[in-house]
């Protein structure tokens, strides 16, 4: 499947301890909708029970892990199904941007203002000291909140349909970040954060 079209640059925001920047609109061939139905549809959603300080909780969203490699995190290995086409199309779009390479994507659906992911870092040993991570979102906007470790310093940003966020450098061993429940209502979202698992 080739939906590549055009190269366009990311936006550097300027933050302490690492690198972050921001690109819009990710240049796919095929409109935002049509992507968002696609991965809806052939996306093999799941509702996963994770370990969090100790304890089990239901995900406040629906996931899923596609690529090359197994995953661990929250106390929960997850083994990867193959990329479909569209996620490979994504994924070379994404690297293009940002001159990284990535084997694995895990896809969270927001259903609504209730679903939610909380403060963390994308800081697991099989990433390596520094991941980049691309984080591509469509449909609804949501605020994606990071917040410094030890700094009295946090950022907020709308994550709009179609964009892509570029985490990299030490900003995971620095900041955390998350996505708050919303008070007011709030349509559908999938994210997809590619990632290299070493």
């Amino acid at each position: 499947m080739d939906l590549f079209s055009t190269v366009n640059q990311l936006t550097p925001i300027p933050v302490e301890d690492g690198e972050l920047a921001f690109l819009p609109q990710l240049p796919l061939a095929l409109p935002n909708d049509e992507v968002l139905r696609l991965l809806l549809d052939e996306t093999a959603w799941r509702e996963e029970m994770i370990t969090v300080w100790g304890k089990r909780h239901l995900q406040p969203r629906l996931s899923a892990w596609y690529g090359e490699a197994r995953y661990t995190y929250s106390g929960k290995t997850f083994d990867p199904l193959p990329f479909t086409p569209l996620q490979l199309a994504i994924k070379a779009a994404a690297e293009e941007v940002t001159g990284r390479r990535y084997n694995s994507v895990l896809l969270n659906c927001y259903r609504n203002e209730r679903d939610s992911m909380g403060f963390h870092s994308d800081n697991e040993p099989e990433l390596g000291p520094e991941p980049s991570i691309a984080s591509v979102s469509f449909g609804a906007s949501r605020t994606f909140i990071l917040k410094h470790k030890r700094l009295p310093r946090t950022v907020k940003l709308d994550l709009t349909d179609g964009s892509l966020l570029h985490m990299a450098g030490p900003l995971q061993a620095n900041w955390r970040h998350g996505i708050n429940k919303e008070t007011r209502p709030c349509g559908l979202r999938v994210n997809l954060t590619l990632r290299h698992i070493y």
